[in-house]
């Protein structure tokens, strides 16, 4: 039984955590669509704290031509100053926006800089939105874009582009791939990941994802909030998340966008 619940975790975090291609290399953007470099790199905030090192080997990588952090401050927030200060004393996170925490861990460990922070936003939604109005701003041109968010909220993250701006070439690289096995019939994850959420937060984060992606009356796609392009959601998540759902009930998080 603790197998197939990991398997169920194991589905929802193949189909949130997208990853268009294996690595972030010249190479791989060659042979997937034709470029050398994307326009533009996104690391939203809301990531685990190993999305910082997905940042600074893309830029040594010379991956993209524009590096942006966006993130204020959201529900995942206080987890990232607490995490980062605890890994880092020298970094000081207390009140910051996720963007300046993650700028500061570049800059600390790597010695490196984004060229633009967007410090206002709040949840995925405005992530996006502000995203697009500050390339607006500073004339950034943008026909391929990579995302990387943390694995979780990757999906959504890609629709809510899509409905803003469809004729972007939307890279997906999530900030990680976490895979769930079970150990002595308990949880665990397969292979250590950096700053990664315990798990009951990760499964809640998870299946908060699936009502958000769907496109119904109650859901974020069109027919629903219209917060973000239409999702298909395969039959083998649905199944997948009904089966947590009845295991874990009232572990969805709640919807506050």
């Amino acid at each position: 039984m603790r197998e197939r619940i990991a398997e169920c975790i194991n589905i929802l975090g193949g189909f949130c955590g997208k990853r268009d291609v294996p690595s972030l290399r010249s190479e791989e953007l060659r042979k997937r669509y034709g470029i050398e470099q994307a326009d533009v790199m996104v690391l939203f905030g809301g990531s685990i704290l190993c999305g910082g090192d997905v940042l600074a080997e893309a830029m040594k990588q010379h991956i993209a031509k524009t590096y942006i952090i966006v993130g204020g401050a959201g529900h995942t927030t206080e987890t990232l100053r607490e995490k980062m200060h605890a890994e880092f004393p020298k970094i000081e996170t207390a009140g910051l926006p996720e963007a300046d925490i993650f700028e500061a861990y570049l800059e600390y460990r790597y010695g490196l800089h984004a060229d633009l922070l967007e410090r206002s936003s709040t949840n995925c939604g405005n992530n996006i939105t502000y995203l697009l109005d500050l390339m607006r701003k500073h004339k950034i041109p943008c026909r391929s874009i990579i995302l990387t968010q943390d694995a979780s909220m990757q999906h959504r993250m890609e629709a809510g582009l899509r409905k803003y701006a469809s004729d972007v070439q939307v890279i997906n690289f999530a900030a990680y791939q976490a895979k769930v096995t079970t150990k002595d019939s308990e949880l665990i994850y397969e292979k250590e990941i950096w700053g990664m959420w315990d798990m009951d937060r990760y499964l809640s984060l998870l299946m908060g994802e699936i009502p958000r992606l769907a496109d119904s009356p109650e859901g974020y796609g069109p027919k629903g909030k219209a917060y973000i392009a239409h999702v298909d959601i395969p039959e083998e998540v649905e199944e997948a998340f009904s089966e947590l759902e009845r295991e874990y009930p009232g572990m969805v998080r709640k919807a506050v966008f």
